[in-house]
């Protein structure tokens, strides 16, 4: 499919004097968004572990957007103290926050654990994002006007279980389980969010997103950690042939941004044949990602390792939640 900057941007509205907050901005999906928010005015935080690599991308989209208002901040989501240096210098800096894009994230690499020893994928694709969210939670409720966070999961969600018995993964670690689990933590924290945001009556809707099967750097990242040179070529293979674009796979994140239909604990991923690739539509997620019990556990187990309290209290099952 086409990713014609002019016919991705077409229906994104105009988002002068918005601020928004693209975690591993750098590349990918995360780059490609930056990209759209930028041609429509917005001003945008590139949030990214590798600030040099953050600072070229910066610069390949201003030579697109000329008059582009883009900052590059350092964000280590595998390291807590990182997230609070970044929440502080942004809150430092910005006034307000519109919108902050829960993005970066690794896809079944071998098994390794964050500066607090959580299993990195459950530890940056979930934990790092939750901790993240907490700390800018004041920026988006003093916003004057809508905000939202929108958080990035995956259709590998649909395998995912969340074992509280072995949430690092220290007694056994498949790459893709844990990988699963992280992406289905991610649909299940955006949804207790947007519920425990309605039942507070903030203006604030929190919404999950996947990009169907898009072509990034992610995929090849973990064949390369393992030295398996066959399974990268296999890999990069699949992105060509099968894979839409990393510019279409954005177009969930965006849509979820900036949709004036958006009205909080939707799914939005591509409306084409099982979801791997097309234009932006809600979508069913699985099962076990509306399981309010889990979501509850998850939230409560989140809060007490990364220590971050959001300060919204558990919704009654029997509350209407938008």
């Amino acid at each position: 499919m086409s990713a014609n900057p002019e016919r991705l941007t077409r229906h994104v509205p105009d988002l002068a004097g918005k601020t928004i907050v693209v975690t591993g901005a750098n590349s990918g999906l995360g780059y490609e968004a930056t990209r759209v928010f930028a041609r429509r005015n917005a001003t945008v935080v590139m949030a990214c572990r590798d600030t040099d690599r953050a600072e070229e991308a910066a610069r390949e989209v201003s030579r697109e957007v000329p008059d582009a208002s883009l900052s590059v901040a350092e964000l280590d989501l595998a390291d807590l103290d990182s997230i609070g240096e970044f929440a502080e210098s942004f809150t430092d800096e910005y006034d307000e926050l519109h919108v902050l894009c829960n993005n970066a994230g690794v896809i079944a690499i071998p098994r390794r654990e964050t500066a607090e020893g959580f299993e990195t994928q459950f530890g940056v694709n979930h934990l790092g994002h939750f901790a993240l969210t907490g700390l800018l939670l004041d920026s988006l409720t003093g916003t004057e006007g809508e905000t939202r966070v929108v958080t990035q999961s995956s259709g590998a969600h649909e395998s995912g279980e969340i074992d509280f018995d072995d949430l690092q993964s220290e007694n056994s670690y498949d790459k893709w389980a844990a990988y699963g689990q992280s992406k289905l933590a991610n649909v299940l924290f955006a949804y207790e969010l947007d519920r425990r945001l309605s039942a507070a009556d903030l203006d604030v809707k929190s919404v999950a997103c996947h990009p169907g099967y898009a072509a990034t750097e992610l995929q090849g990242r973990g064949p390369e950690m393992e030295g398996s040179t066959a399974r990268k070529w296999l890999m990069e293979g699949a992105n060509r042939l099968v894979a839409q674009s990393a510019a279409m796979g954005a177009l969930s994140m965006v849509y979820a941004a900036t949709a004036s239909t958006i009205e909080g604990g939707e799914y939005i991923g591509p409306d084409g044949f099982q979801g791997m690739r097309g234009y932006p539509t809600e979508v069913e997620s699985s099962a076990r990602s509306h399981d309010r019990n889990t979501a509850e556990r998850l939230w409560d187990v989140s809060a007490e390792l990364t220590g971050i309290e959001f300060g919204l209290d558990r919704v009654r099952s029997e509350s209407v939640a938008r």
